[in-house]
């Protein structure tokens, strides 16, 4: 009986200097499940930068293994030459992979290449395509401020800043940095208040230390984990008041266990006071100052 093989998975992901993209883990997740259905085990080694728990490439045994498979990602480079030399006893296979120059050492030194790209050759869907599917997670617009000078002694934006995106990037969510700031220039800012609207608006959560993450997210019916960064409370303090939102956490309260319990509450039954705040915001229900200006601009009308 044919002994069965014993497989390392690698890619550029393996790599110290390398990098791990969505794409070349995704490939990587397809390699992994079609040999789970055929019944091979395999280890997969990660780049201690990357994922710090390992196995990496300078633990694993190379002896260990008959077979090197490479995932993804262009042949090129002396990290791949590097593996030929190291593995040079194994069976060596790069699939779903890019060819730029056929007689590279980093593309000649694999028994098989299962290219999706290669000179005079058709091109193949990219491994990533065919992946398993993968469950949703809240999308999360982060809005954050570092100004706000005018508080002086009470600024604790700094330390605000630091714990909630140390917080942010334990969450099993996709966060996406926004600014409220608008600049026609820089094509990563939004021009418009419509084009930040339509952003917020496709958001499950806002995180923000500003008062206008937090209003912007509210008239967009989206939840707002509102965090006011001036000890004490200041101005975002007193617009949660005002629009009769309570996800807010002062910066002096501000730890794990409150964002947690702020999280679970706007990812529940927070949604459908933000839709009811929003919906307010829209139908013109509040009273602001807008209309208090009239009386100090309009002629009074005569006494008769």
């Amino acid at each position: 009986m044919a002994e069965r093989p014993r497989i390392l998975l690698t890619g550029w992901f393996s790599f110290l200097q390398g990098e791990a993209t969505a794409g070349d883990v995704l490939a990587l997740q397809r390699v992994q499940e079609t040999l789970r259905r055929a019944g091979l085990n395999h280890d997969v080694a990660w780049s201690p930068v990357f994922r710090p728990g390992g196995p990496s490439l300078a633990q694993v045994r190379p002896e260990d293994y008959s077979h090197l498979v490479f995932v993804c990602g262009p042949l090129h480079g002396p990290q791949i030459e590097g593996l030929h030399r190291r593995f040079a006893h194994c069976v060596r296979i790069a699939v779903g992979t890019s060819v730029v120059h056929a007689a590279s050492p980093a593309v000649t030194g694999f028994h098989r290449v299962l290219a999706r790209d290669a000179p005079d050759t058709e091109p193949t869907p990219d491994l990533a395509a065919c992946a398993p599917a993968l469950p949703a997670r809240p999308v999360v617009g982060v809005i954050l401020t570092h100004g706000q000078q005018e508080y002086g002694s009470r600024r604790r934006h700094t330390r605000v800043a630091d714990e909630l995106t140390r917080w942010l990037s334990d969450l099993d969510c996709a966060p996406l940095e926004l600014e409220t700031r608008l600049d026609a220039r820089d094509w990563r800012l939004s021009a418009t208040p419509a084009q930040l609207e339509s952003v917020l608006s496709r958001l499950d959560l806002v995180v923000t230390d500003r008062l206008h993450g937090m209003v912007l997210a509210l008239r967009a019916g989206v939840p707002a984990l509102t965090i006011d960064p001036v000890e004490g409370g200041a101005k975002v303090t007193a617009q949660a008041r005002a629009c009769g939102w309570p996800a807010l956490v002062p910066a002096e309260r501000l730890d794990e266990s409150a964002l947690d319990q702020w999280w679970e509450w706007c990812v529940t039954s927070g949604r459908e006071l933000a839709r009811e705040i929003g919906v307010g915001f829209r139908q013109g229900a509040v009273v602001d100052g807008a209309e208090d200006l009239l009386q100090f601009l309009l002629p009074a009308s005569p006494v008769t």
